[in-house]
Parts: structure tokens; C-alpha cells; sequence
């Protein structure tokens, strides 16, 4: 369930609007800043400077049109993660050269390591699924984006 906790339909969004990786890190950072809870601020400055620092030591542009930008920093309550779509690819300076259509992003406390890594560890079980990686290229809607993952979960703890 640590997909399925990370993730939700308001922190899915389909149609990026970015063409390039320091873009698309800021459009990520934004639709989870929405979603935080309004009675506390959001460190959005501090996501930022860890998720660049990260992508810094080697791209995160990983595998086939996919991203997995990741970063712990202190000032996070928990384990959160954005997913985005684009239709039109985005520069992401991918290892293998490619555009990214699909972006799975990552933040967590120090504190929640283990989580971060089983969620890492889920998403490169995830994406080796070509399938599942092709279905969720096709979703039209976050609430299909997120039933893909929750069915994807669900049958890795039957």
C-alpha cells in the first residue's frame, strides 16, 4: 500500500505543461504543494534544492519514457509523490537520450528511508510491466491513473 499511500488522484496530472526537466521539477513540486495540508507550509524551496541536488549526481530520466526524480529533506511530514503524464515528451536529459512521458516523483523525510526505497523498489517493478506502462500512458483521467496502480499493488500483496 506504500504506491497507494504516496499517491492519490490530486496528485496525478495528466497533460504536463513542461517542455524541460528544471520545469517540470517546479510544475511537480506546485501540484503537491496544493495538496498539502493547508494548515501547515509547505517547504517548497527545500523540495526543490533537494530534488535538483539529486538529479545533479545522475539523471533520473531512467528508463523508456520514464522519470523517477526522488529526494529526502527534513522539512517533509511523510512520504508524498506526484505523477505526471505528457503527451508531448519532455527534455528530462534522460540516460538513455529520450523524452520523458511519464514522471514518478518522490519526496520523504530522512526518517521514512525504508519507505522511500520500497516505494523506488515498486516503481522499477512498475515500469519493467510494459503492459501496465502502456495503460497508464493511454489514461485519460488521474482517478484511471491511480486504479492502475492500486490494482498494480494489490497484486504484489495478494
Amino acid at each position: 500500500m506504500i504506491l497507494q499511500n504516496a499517491f492519490k488522484p490530486a496528485t496525478i496530472k495528466i497533460g504536463l505543461e513542461s517542455e524541460y526537466k528544471d520545469e517540470l521539477l517546479e510544475e511537480l513540486v506546485d501540484i503537491l504543494a496544493k495538496d498539502y495540508p493547508k494548515d501547515r507550509i509547505f517547504p517548497r524551496e527545500e523540495a526543490l534544492r533537494a530534488l535538483r541536488k539529486r538529479e545533479e549526481k545522475m539523471s533520473t530520466g531512467i528508463y523508456k519514457g520514464v522519470a523517477v526524480p526522488h529526494a529526502t529533506f527534513d522539512s517533509i511530514d511523510k512520504l508524498r509523490g506526484v505523477i505526471g503524464l505528457s503527451r508531448n515528451g519532455i527534455d528530462f536529459e534522460s540516460l538513455d537520450g529520450n523524452p520523458v512521458y511519464l514522471v514518478f516523483m518522490l519526496v520523504s523525510p530522512p526518517s521514512q528511508a525504508e519507505a522511500h526505497l520500497e516505494a523506488l523498489r515498486q516503481i522499477a517493478l512498475l515500469i519493467k510491466d510494459h503492459l501496465l506502462l502502456e495503460n497508464l500512458m493511454k489514461a485519460t483521467t488521474p482517478e484511471k491513473v491511480f486504479a492502475l496502480i492500486r490494482e498494480f499493488e494489490d497484486s504484489l500483496n495478494p
